[in-house]
């Protein structure tokens, strides 16, 4: 089995509904098992600033999925929640669910990037994902704990606790 670490974020319709259907999804794949779910965070729009604020979290997984698999369970699971990709990049979406790290893999191809782009300086995945593994190793970068200290102040700006989604297992 392998770990898989997940990013979460919704802010269309009912952003906090959505993750936890997002969640209850996540624990139906096949030859998978979720193992966690951090605390959800209200964080401000990464990007495009005009649109509503998201709820992101994180959620571990242990699966025997191939990373590649695995990605293309999290697209029907997006699909089946109400994603559309007809929308600007960085705009505001009904689920986003990235695969963030496959154990240490590191991968750049066309389809998947391991570990996910820009994960060591987003402060909306790093926050919850330390609330998980603050010691996890993020290939080519750092430990997340120290990844979040070195952020700036402002990069924290605008991110509050929204407390634990009810359908995932607590860290």
């Amino acid at each position: 089995m392998s770990q898989a670490w997940v990013g979460l974020g919704a802010n269309l319709g009912r952003p906090q509904q959505t993750l936890e259907q997002a969640l209850l999804a996540l624990q139906s794949l096949p030859q998978t098992r979720l193992v966690a779910a951090s605390p959800a965070y209200w964080t401000p729009p990464w990007g495009d600033p005009d649109q509503p604020e998201f709820l992101n979290a994180v959620a571990c997984l242990e699966t025997a999925q191939a990373p590649l698999d695995l990605l293309r369970l999290l697209l029907a699971v997006e699909t089946g929640l109400g994603r559309r990709r007809d929308g600007a990049r960085w705009g505001p979406r009904e689920l986003d669910l990235d695969l963030l790290l496959f154990d240490a893999e590191t991968r750049a191809e066309p389809e998947l990037t391991l570990p996910h782009p820009r994960l060591h300086e987003r402060a909306f995945v790093l926050v919850p994902l330390a609330d998980l593994a603050p010691d996890l190793d993020i290939p080519g970068h750092g430990r997340v704990a120290e990844l979040l200290d070195a952020l700036h102040d402002e990069a924290l700006d605008g991110i509050r606790p929204a407390g634990h989604l009810t359908s995932g297992p607590r860290p």
